[in-house]
């Protein structure tokens, strides 16, 4: 959503059928889209989260995510480490497609059991 280039240049290397947007996401990026006062900035994201939206296919909220969700939140609590569920639904989604989830917020998705995470943003030296 923020155009990042290292992230286009990312997608526009693999096949539109090798990423999935799972729908917690869609869910977060309309609740940030919809607190945003209507503006032209507002218009800009939301156009973005339509090309993002007409392109990408969606992973579906499965049973398979169902019993991921419960084993991640689990494994958590159980070390003392808790994630928002929205991003555990987010993991879920990945290690039921056995996917690769990328994300900016490494350290923190890092922490579940079994997910393999990137973080496909160029970030300065220091970051």
């Amino acid at each position: 959503m923020r155009g990042d280039a290292s992230v286009a240049a990312q997608l526009e290397r693999r096949l539109r059928t090798d990423v999935l947007l799972p729908q917690p996401v869609v869910a977060e990026i309309e609740y940030g889209l919809s607190r945003l006062p209507r503006s032209q900035r507002q218009r800009r994201l939301r156009r973005r989260f339509s090309v993002l939206l007409e392109e990408l296919i969606r992973a579906e909220w499965t049973d398979a995510v169902s019993v991921a969700f419960g084993e991640i939140k689990a494994s958590l609590e159980s070390r003392g480490a808790r994630l928002e569920d929205f991003d555990i639904a987010i993991a879920a989604h990945a290690l039921a497609h056995s996917a690769i989830l990328v994300t900016d917020n490494v350290s923190q998705m890092g922490r579940i059991q079994g997910l393999r995470v990137e973080n496909w943003r160029d970030h300065p030296s220091g970051s």
